[in-house]
């Protein structure tokens, strides 16, 4: 073969890849665009199906309650659990889409017949208030008599018939027996009252009047419980007291009562545990004020020396039990500590938490901000 030949079949062949290569690709092109188009329709419909009524021939009531503080997230696996929408995760990722901010605590009375905007708008409005016969808030942090008063305050029951049921050694002995979650701990001795920090911090609201005092109380139980089993589904319980609600929730109030911010919730929790684990008192002022039985607005010395199991400067370990209602936040702070070195904090009058490794440097904080507590202190005093 002559070399001009050979430069003729040379061409040939390449022409011929080249035509080859351009199939290829062409095939490649389109089945790119038809898994693009393929995968458009089908998040077409997907979205079309996960926005649209679960049932259009459904229309009968499904009641909803949103606690108070709820997220996105919580909202919709609220709402998928009552098959209200077909998947809680899309709920999240659309509303955020939608900017559906500033949905609304409380019950609401939905069916399946309304689709995923009808849903979002409505719990921008709000429930129908009116409607309820009954309807308080209970706020983070409160003791059981504080949540006494206004559930009597509320309703047609008085305080003392109230405090009755949630003091009842008999009723919470029930309580146990009736539910997996309540153990014979809340039943000990020490404790004030057995039902101290179970009642959940949120908005309750009944259509009847003459609610139970029982049933009431088992509202914001069960409400509790949705709370616990929820983070603690989510969260990496990597702590030995995080499997028992009894604990979790005495850990939980007093992360409560001393912390603000989402932070400093996982960092006090955090410093709990490291006091525990080390086997140093809690020294926490919360519980000395509960010991007490009044709100002190500063510790003194005289106030840590009360003798009381629940004064964790006197005492090792937890306390017999909460000493308040903690709310979700701080449930969840107590699963997921953070992972610190710290062994003392001291809260400002300002809010600011301030973390320490040792206490000498504890102390030095404790001397440069003390003054703030006690001028804080006299200027409630001369105000009153």
């Amino acid at each position: 073969m002559s070399d001009h030949q050979e430069v003729n079949e040379q061409k040939k062949q390449r022409a011929s890849n080249a035509r080859v290569i351009r199939r290829i690709v062409l095939v490649v092109v389109l089945v790119f665009v038809t898994l693009v188009i393929i995968g458009m329709v089908s998040g077409y419909f997907y979205v079309q199906a996960a926005i649209s009524p679960m049932d259009e021939h459904d229309d009968s009531t499904v009641e909803v309650e949103i606690p108070s503080g709820s997220s996105m997230r919580d909202i919709g696996e609220v709402l998928e659990g009552k098959d209200l929408i077909s998947n809680s995760t899309f709920f999240d990722y659309y509303s955020r889409l939608q900017n559906a901010s500033g949905l609304q605590a409380g019950v609401y009375e939905l069916n399946r017949t309304m689709g995923l905007d009808e849903i979002l708008n409505t719990m921008q409005e709000g429930p129908d208030r009116e409607a309820y016969a009954i309807s308080y808030m209970i706020p983070e942090g409160w003791w059981l008599e504080d949540i006494a008063a206004t559930i009597a305050e509320e309703s047609s029951h008085e305080v003392d018939e109230v405090m009755d049921v949630l003091d009842s050694e008999n009723y919470a002995e029930g309580l146990v027996e009736e539910h997996d979650l309540l153990s014979e701990a809340m039943l000990d001795e020490d404790i004030r009252y057995p039902l101290e920090g179970y009642l959940f911090p949120s908005t309750y609201e009944f259509l009847e009047e003459d609610v139970s005092i029982e049933w009431m109380v088992e509202s914001m139980l069960q409400r509790t419980f949705d709370i616990y089993d929820r983070v603690a589904a989510d969260a990496d319980a990597g702590s030995e007291y995080a499997d028992d609600l009894h604990e979790v929730l005495t850990l939980a109030s007093i992360v409560e009562r001393e912390a603000q911010t989402e932070e400093d919730r996982r960092l006090i929790s955090g410093v709990l545990f490291n006091r525990l684990e080390d086997g140093m008192p809690l020294e926490v002022d919360p519980t000395v004020a509960y010991a007490q039985g009044e709100h002190l607005y500063m510790t003194s010395l005289e106030d840590i020396d009360i003798d009381d199991p629940f004064n964790t400067y006197q005492n090792e370990g937890l306390p017999p039990g909460p000493i308040a209602s903690p709310g979700k936040d701080s449930i969840r702070a107590v699963f997921e500590p953070e992972d610190t070195d710290y062994l003392f904090f001291y809260a400002r009058v300002n809010g600011e938490v301030i973390y320490s490794e040792t206490y000498e440097e504890h102390n030095e904080v404790h001397e440069t901000y003390r003054d703030e507590w006690i001028e804080a202190q006299e200027e409630e005093e001369s105000a009153e």
